[in-house]
């Protein structure tokens, strides 16, 4: 049986691959990211497979240190030093249609600088480390638009109070030249949003966009994320630690913990039909007016680091579910439990 298992998943991606469905955009497969510690070897994400479609959204759930920003880290070429990516990293090209597996690019090349900011872009989770405190909102968006797209300072311009103009920046022609530290958090943001949009990508990566915002203002990012999805057409990676965010942004849904995804499926059957034991535990803590004077379910402990672990499934000594000599012996490959549903537990069978 587990030879079975391993046999569905390694071919799980291969059924539909890139190169046969025009609307898959990126594929990863296999994705590692490893760092080389004093400590031992950090698995930051241990053999991640995703796969995104034209006008679709991604959403990737899951706790601080499951690996979720180092895996869209990964997929752009930015994993810091001593970082080691290894795996399949599919992309098909705007410009003429081509596949190009970003993992074998050079991260400083040419080629991968022309994908990473023109072709996918990403918000990232906080805007005042993003943005250079010594140059203005303007000077940033306007070389991104001249790198990418333009070569005419003035249109550049324009086109960058434009954008700001669509993320609803209040007063644009005068944000344009001011500092990050000079606008309010939820200006910073939509600056952000605008520096990922004004080269109209086909990949919008968003990193828990939303994190430091208040309520109202987080309802109008998520909105307008919506809004130029379906303008542009362009496919999104929604990070977020908030189910209830998955619920109104995502189509299909990828949990993943220690590294790992644990479960993937789409949105309605991650709600209604969730297998893994650590997804049930993260929809049964969330906060609902049906509880009244109920205590809150929670996960005990926290998630471990990924150094040196001991084989068998990550979630085994949180999981309430676990069994000793089955769960703890060796690595749980990721199976096939209904079309589009994968879980990475031997429950799930």
């Amino acid at each position: 049986m587990r030879g079975n298992r391993q046999t569905i998943e390694t071919s799980r991606l291969q059924e539909t691959s890139i190169h046969d469905n025009e609307e898959i955009i990126l594929e990863v497969t296999n994705l590692k990211t490893y760092f080389k510690l004093d400590e031992g070897m950090l698995k930051a994400v241990d053999g991640v497979d995703l796969q995104l479609k034209k006008g679709k959204t991604l959403g990737i759930v899951g706790e601080s240190g499951s690996g979720k920003s180092v895996t869209t880290k990964a997929i752009l070429q930015i994993v810091e030093t001593p970082g080691q990516v290894e795996g399949e990293i599919k992309f098909r090209r705007r410009k003429n249609g081509e596949i190009v597996d970003i993992g074998k690019l050079h991260p400083k090349g040419k080629e991968v600088r022309d994908i990473r900011g023109g072709e996918i872009s990403m918000i990232f989770q906080e805007p005042m480390k993003a943005f250079s405190p010594i140059h203005t909102v303007g000077n940033q968006l306007i070389e991104a638009i001249l790198l990418h797209g333009t070569n005419d300072e003035k249109e550049a311009r324009k086109i960058a109070i434009d954008t700001l103009r669509k993320v609803g920046m209040s007063n644009p022609e005068q944000r344009i030249d001011q500092y990050p530290h000079e606008l309010s958090g939820g200006m910073r943001q939509r600056a952000m949003i605008a520096m990922a949009l004004c080269c109209h990508p086909s990949i919008l990566i968003a990193d828990e966009p939303t994190t430091a915002l208040d309520v109202t203002v987080q309802a109008q990012v998520l909105d307008l994320i919506n809004q130029l999805k379906e303008n542009s057409g362009s496919a999104v990676i929604f990070i977020t630690h908030d189910l209830g965010v998955i619920a109104e942004m995502a189509d299909d849904v990828a949990v993943m913990y220690l590294g790992k995804v644990v479960e993937y499926t789409d949105v309605d059957t991650l709600f209604f039909g969730a297998r893994h034991p650590y997804t049930q535990g993260l929809l049964q803590s969330i906060p609902s007016i049906a509880l009244k004077n109920q205590r809150l379910e929670s996960i005990e402990g926290t998630v471990p680091t990924p150094i040196n672990l001991p084989k068998g499934c990550g979630f085994y000594s949180r999981c309430k579910k676990a069994m000793d000599g089955r769960c703890n012996v060796d690595d749980i490959p990721l199976v096939k439990v209904k079309e589009g549903h994968y879980v990475r537990c031997i429950l799930a069978e």
